[in-house]
């Protein structure tokens, strides 16, 4: 079976990549279409292959000025269109399409065509998105993928797709991440921390809620937080005179952290920490599945499904008093961490395994064909 995954902008290149080497394992042809990711290498393409066909020309500009993304959204129609013309396979598998009201219009002939509902679940991003022509997208798919039953339920409930076109297969464990052979070391000032660590990880947005875990680390003594990722969005001014407020030492890490020094963070952290106010999934919990991690989440969207394997505690979202009593309680018995790293490495290792994913996904696959 040829299968294309089709993802323009290249926002999730550890996902697309993890499931074209796990669909190729499953003995698919695969290649995905998609363009140069401009912030630092990605995974090697394993068994199958890959067309950097869309913004050939502003994906080598510097900076998002208004000059740089007028010419990406005329680059995106246009290849867009010559998709439509040339593209294709026995499946075409879109994973994110920017502009939903002129992308219905622009997809490929060629079916089945399914769509991965990544990101627009959000609850301020999901009534203007379809405002904005989702709708019509979801209408013209085969199938929509989301990751989680929640997802689906939205998606059936407010997006009005019909039940028998929404399908469930979950995100997979980016377990590539602990078999890199590059992986860098932590800075030495990191490095020599010697007292337990709290990791909060990814694009700083305000949706994330790191100012809800900075002033829920107002309560926690004998350790220190780290919050890595670049700021988007938002000015960390109003975040660090929060963070010094806090007993404990917070360290910002304020940038994009590539691939090969990313594991680093994670085997040090003993608890990492998603605060989100709103979510359906998250690239980093998935991290912290195949770290075997002890996590401590919002019950937000798909991640209270995480938390039913055992594999996370769950508090509710915009409390800081719940998670410093989730944190704290956590930091002060390491059996009950050792309890939740060993549910989330099981969990990595079983329903959330890339093998098993690419065999639902490849299921769907011929069942729409057929």
């Amino acid at each position: 079976m040829k299968v294309q995954i089709v993802d323009p902008p290249a926002y999730t290149p550890p996902y697309d990549r993890s499931l074209c080497a796990a669909l190729a394992r499953a003995g698919a042809e695969v290649e995905l279409v998609t363009s140069r990711f401009a912030h630092g290498p990605v995974p090697a393409a394993e068994g199958y292959r890959v067309s950097e066909f869309f913004y050939r020309r502003s994906a080598g500009r510097p900076g998002g000025g208004s000059r740089r993304r007028a010419l990406k959204a005329a680059e995106h129609v246009r290849d867009m269109m010559r998709h439509r013309r040339n593209g294709g396979g026995d499946v075409v598998h879109y994973q994110w399409l920017p502009l939903p009201a002129l992308d219905s219009r622009l997809l490929t002939p060629v079916r089945p065509r399914l769509l991965t509902a990544h990101g627009v679940l959000r609850e301020e991003a999901f009534s203007s998105r379809l405002a904005r022509g989702l709708r019509a997208l979801l209408e013209r798919m085969d199938a929509v993928v989301t990751l989680s039953e929640y997802g689906a339920r939205r998606l059936r409930e407010e997006a009005a797709v019909a039940a028998e076109r929404v399908r469930v297969i979950p995100h997979g464990a980016l377990d590539y991440l602990t078999r890199l052979e590059d992986e860098a070391p932590l800075p030495g000032e990191l490095a020599a921390v010697e007292g337990p660590v709290v990791l909060c990880f990814g694009l700083i947005r305000p949706y994330k809620g790191v100012d809800v875990l900075l002033r829920a680390f107002r309560s926690i003594t004998g350790a220190e937080l780290w919050v890595v990722g670049r700021p988007l969005g938002l000015s960390l001014d109003p975040l660090r005179e929060l963070a010094a407020r806090a007993p404990g030492r917070v360290r910002f890490v304020p940038r994009f952290v590539p691939d090969r020094e990313l594991p680093a963070y994670f085997r040090r952290a003993d608890l990492v920490v998603l605060p989100h106010r709103d979510a359906e999934q998250s690239g980093v919990l998935y991290a912290a599945l195949a770290f075997g991690k002890a996590i401590v989440m919002s019950d937000v969207g798909g991640f209270g499904e995480v938390a039913a394997h055992g594999a996370g505690r769950l508090v509710p979202p915009g409390d800081p008093d719940a998670l410093a009593e989730a944190i704290g309680g956590l930091l002060a018995d390491p059996e009950a961490r050792g309890r939740l790293a060993a549910a989330a490495h099981e969990a990595a290792a079983g329903h959330y395994s890339w093998d098993s994913i690419a065999e639902r996904t490849l299921a769907l696959y011929r069942e729409l064909r057929g």
